[in-house]
């Protein structure tokens, strides 16, 4: 029987706007599809074995709350974290927990904090926020769904080598608010800034990220078709008022 591990990283300190949803998500689609799924959640001060999962899910949270797992980070998660990374695990980030794969953050008033460093990239701290409803398209590579999620950032992500962006934006800021990206992919790694939670809503976005992890495991997979009458009118419903 084909079963995926989802490992999900400091539950108890990234947990902001319903990312905890986009477990219940991947959870629920494997499970209707008669795929075992066992999720196990790694709060802070708890070891990790990369070998042991097949997903990884870093949710969202507040600026001092990424400083408080630097420590954690540093006693040898984030050495796992890069190792998984280029094993060709696969990791859903969300916000913080995007930027925490970058190489660091810079503050506002210029204090550089070194992040994991898994991907080549970093974020920069402003005074205000973007803040609200947005949407952008998934890159061809990754289904060129239309994806409708919730942002709420301070921080400014620029991507350097070897990232591409996971979408373009729509309406809303993604990435800076500058550039039109939104999100991050490297390997099989897909970060974002879409809370609300980004994976209920779409469906598309949720079933790759999912393909993605059971064709590192056993080789080329095909996912059987949901019906995904309820998701599918959530994403409409959000698309027209972003419209």
């Amino acid at each position: 029987m084909n079963e995926l591990t989802i490992c999900h990283l400091y539950p108890d300190i990234l947990n902001l706007y319903g990312d905890q949803g986009n477990i219940t998500a991947m959870a629920r689609r494997l499970e209707w599809r008669g795929i075992t799924v066992r999720v196990t959640e790694i709060p802070l001060g708890t070891p990790l074995n990369p070998d042991d999962y097949d997903v990884f899910f870093i949710g969202g949270g507040q600026d001092f709350e990424q400083q408080i797992l630097l420590n954690d980070l540093s006693s040898g998660k984030s050495a796992a974290i890069k190792d998984a990374v280029e094993a060709g695990k696969t990791f859903l980030c969300i916000c913080a927990g995007y930027q925490l794969m970058g190489k660091y953050y810079k503050t506002w008033n210029n204090i550089e904090i070194p992040f994991i460093g898994a991907l080549d990239l970093y974020t920069v701290g402003q005074t205000d926020r973007m803040i609200g409803d947005y949407m952008f398209t998934c890159d061809p590579s990754d289904g060129g769904s239309t994806v409708v999620a919730f942002e709420n950032h301070s921080g400014k992500t620029y991507l350097g080598n070897g990232v591409r962006p996971l979408g373009k934006v729509i309406k809303g800021f993604g990435n800076n608010g500058e550039d039109l990206t939104e999100g991050a992919r490297y390997k099989n790694v897909f970060c974002s800034y879409g809370h609300g939670s980004l994976l209920p809503k779409n469906p598309m976005l949720c079933d790759h990220i999912l393909k993605t992890a059971l064709s590192s495991k056993y080789g080329q997979f095909e996912l059987v078709p949901l019906n995904d009458c309820f998701e599918n009118k959530a994403n409409s419903y959000m698309r027209s008022r972003l419209k």
